[in-house]
């Protein structure tokens, strides 16, 4: 569900009144029942039975049969897989009427909460003894707990709240996030800003609204200017006890794990998994949709580009296990050194 603390709903509406007012009333011919009101937009797994869904590709289909989605939006291969009881809107292109019904009930011009325009809010919440320094920029609704310190100039955004002692350091903005007790935040962090999420790739390179969260744990620590993206839809998380080093890029929707330790130069595209515990050395790079196992270690500069089981030990681009990696440039070095020419 999106969390109307930090993106405006004008909703709920019936889903003839929104295909109407897109100019896609030829989607309800043969739909079920064009009265049926969307009270909310939600991913599958956590969709209730008045919210809207979606399902775009063959890799949601399992997700599509268990859904509790009143109402889900799929490819026409999918129409198969949709529970007893859910509403099926066919089409060809899902993402793109997906995402014309996101901007309707979530219109752009109430995304821009870091500017503030949150009156519905209340006032700032603060504990004792929480200090701000010089310019700090404080939007509608944020709670600050107890004993915590924000750094000059920094900015938080509308209905952002923040835990117990902890230290967010000047220069930063937040946004659309939620932060626990004792985390670190260097300067130059910027957190809950929009994911990279595009449809129509190198044609209209169209904007697929981000209107997810960023959920920071208790004990994270972040390094100076890396940047933690907001979900599409659902949550980017990252665990307790996670150390985040200077120049870290994490992508939208990526999940970390506790305890984990990840070096500068870093990037973490959308939708990486990364269990607890997993090490990685400086410019690691992920493609993203994947998932790296509790305990793995993943050595500098590798690139990963599919899943991995837990404690493996993966080097190189694209990455393979550590074994193989040194085997395979023994091998080249010996062929490199082969008989010399006269």
């Amino acid at each position: 569900m999106v969390d109307i603390r930090f993106h405006r709903f004008v909703g709920p509406a019936t889903v003839g009144t929104v295909l109407a007012a897109l100019g896609r009333d030829d989607l309800l011919t043969g739909f079920a029942d064009p009265d049926f009101t969307i009270d909310g937009v939600s991913d599958l797994v956590l969709a209730g039975p008045s919210d809207l869904a979606l399902a775009a590709h063959a890799s949601y289909t399992e997700e599509l049969r268990i859904t509790g989605a009143g109402m889900v939006i799929v490819l026409p291969a999918l129409r198969d897989a949709v529970p007893e009881g859910c509403l099926a809107l066919v089409s060809d292109k899902p993402h793109h009427l997906f995402a014309d019904m996101l901007d309707y009930f979530y219109p752009d011009s109430t995304r821009s909460v870091i500017a503030g325009g949150r009156d519905d809010l209340g006032e700032p919440i603060f504990e004792a003894d929480v200090v701000l320094g010089s310019n700090v920029v404080i939007g509608q609704g944020v709670e600050i707990g107890r004993g915590t310190i924000i750094g000059a100039n920094t900015v938080i955004g509308a209905g952002v709240t923040i835990g117990r002692n902890t230290t967010i350091a000047a220069g930063c903005t937040i946004d659309c996030a939620h932060i626990g007790n004792d985390v670190v935040i260097h300067s130059g962090v910027r957190v809950g800003t929009e994911g990279f999420g595009w449809l129509d790739f190198g044609l209209t390179n169209r904007k697929l609204p981000q209107l997810g969260r960023v959920l920071i744990q208790n004990k994270v620590e972040i390094g100076a200017n890396s940047t933690v993206d907001r979900g599409a839809l659902g949550d980017t998380m990252i665990g307790e006890g996670t150390k985040i080093d200077n120049l870290v890029q994490i992508g939208h929707n990526c999940r970390i794990g506790r305890n984990c330790l990840i070096a500068a130069m870093s990037g973490l595209s959308g939708s990486t998994i990364v269990g607890d515990g997993v090490l990685m050395g400086g410019g690691v790079g992920t493609s993203g949709h994947l998932s790296i196992g509790a305990g793995s270690v993943v050595h500098g500069r590798a690139a990963v580009t599919k899943d991995w089981p837990e404690g493996s030990k993966i080097a190189g681009a694209p990455a393979q296990d550590i074994r193989d990696f040194w085997r395979e440039l023994a091998t080249m070095r010996k062929l490199s050194k082969g008989e010399k020419r006269g």
